[in-house]
């Protein structure tokens, strides 16, 4: 989709082909081939088509970019580079916070906008956002979204690392580097778009503020020092780290941040003495893989008076039950065998069909060990249940456990 049919969208005949063909989308007895067939007796077939895209991508991007999906005009890369509208307003609210603490002007420029959501998000938290984008068709798309939620801002065409952009300019700078190409996805960070020392340069100079969205997967040796690293969850999933520059003054280098309830947790946390490991208790805790990534599980172990069962794995236990945001709970019911062939004896004799199995620190695969399972005749019965592998003291072992609600039992 080029920069012209972006703006043929955008204008009123565009609007309308978008608004008729989402009316008729709805419908199960209408077929898209059938529906662009007979609006291309009507309208331009590259605009049909265009529109056809962009109407699927807004009922899929619902999940990731909310009411907001509705109404913007995107590509499926720029959906699928787009950063989940959650994250993205939790990012902006915080930068608003720091920046107003640090009593700089608002002045935010957006280094490789994409589709704009992250400057939807920065706009709508009171700053003014300046996007910058190399592809013309996304500076249309970035364009459209701002004016489509009546939000100010401004975007233009430019290479980031170019000589016509300059991000001292701005009082802050944020960057999500591509990390993906015709290839697929890119995990050396010097293959990234802009590249990672041109990032690093980026992060350490005293002007702009700068804010970098990456990987989640992001070596801890690589983050710059000086530079805070935040490890952010939406719903359970892990989904980005955030390297905050001298705008967030960091007095913790690791932060983990869990949406959508907003709990965090830093190394400046951290327990003074070692929780130290202990054989299974009567409730085990899974941290949070925000937590696990930022290596704060030290932390939760802390707040729920356990301790971990291997030095080396993320699972804490403890006798009594603490809900916490930074963790699930699960009441340990018991020990079961860790041979297969006597842990299928106990899932048939307990009527087990349906198996969640969780696994830290063993060699098996949770699909081929269910696979096995069923094959075996093992999981036959009208019972539910969660199979937790893992080591306790360097021992493998299996328990039987049961989640427990998010409001049982009182939290710590």
């Amino acid at each position: 989709m080029d920069a012209a049919t972006v703006h043929l969208l955008t204008e009123q005949a565009g609007q309308r082909l978008l608004e008729l063909i989402s009316t008729h989308w709805t419908s199960e007895t209408v077929d898209p081939l059938t529906l662009a067939a007979r609006l291309r007796r009507d309208h331009n077939a590259d605009l049909v088509a265009a529109a056809m895209t962009v109407v699927e991508l807004r009922r899929h991007g619902v999940r990731k970019l909310g009411a907001n999906a509705g109404r913007l005009v995107m590509d499926r890369p720029g959906l699928e580079q787009a950063t989940r509208t959650s994250v993205a307003e939790h990012r902006a609210g915080r930068l608003a916070e720091l920046v107003a603490a640090a009593g700089a002007r608002p002045r935010v420029v957006d280094l490789g906008c994409g589709i704009g959501v992250d400057l939807i998000a920065m706009a709508r938290a009171g700053l003014q956002v300046t996007g910058v984008d190399r592809d013309p068709s996304r500076v249309a798309m970035a364009r459209a979204n701002l004016a489509a939620l009546g939000l100010p801002g401004t975007v233009r065409v430019g290479d980031v690392t170019g000589p016509d952009i300059d991000p001292a300019s701005f009082d802050v700078a944020f960057c999500d580097p591509a990390r993906r190409d015709g290839t697929g996805r890119r995990f050396d960070p010097g293959c990234w778009s802009p590249p990672w020392s041109w990032i690093e340069r980026l992060l350490v100079a005293e002007r702009p503020f700068a804010v970098v969205k990456t990987a989640p997967g992001i070596p801890h040796s690589l983050v710059p020092s000086g530079v805070q690293a935040e490890w952010v969850s939406d719903g359970g999933d892990l989904v980005e780290a955030a390297l905050w520059g001298d705008v967030a003054r960091p007095a913790a280098r690791h932060r983990a941040t869990l949406l959508p309830s907003g709990h965090s947790c830093t190394d400046a946390d951290l327990p003074a003495d070692d929780i130290g490991t202990a054989p299974m208790g009567a409730w085990l805790y899974e941290p949070d893989d925000a937590v696990i990534r930022a290596g704060l599980v030290q932390v939760a172990g802390a707040r729920v008076g356990g301790h971990l069962l291997d030095p080396h794995l993320a699972y804490v236990t403890s006798d009594s039950p603490v809900r916490t945001p930074l963790a699930r709970v699960y009441q340990v019911l018991e020990e079961v065998p860790h041979r297969e062939r006597a842990l299928r004896q106990v899932l048939r004799a307990r009527g087990i069909g349906s198996l969640t199995i969780k696994r830290r620190g063993v060699e098996v695969t949770a699909e081929q060990l269910r696979r096995r399972l069923t094959a075996a005749g093992a999981l036959r019965g009208d019972q539910s249940g969660t199979l937790v592998l893992t080591r306790v003291a360097g021992r493998g072992c299996a328990f039987l456990v049961e989640p427990v609600a998010n409001d049982q039992p009182p939290m710590r």
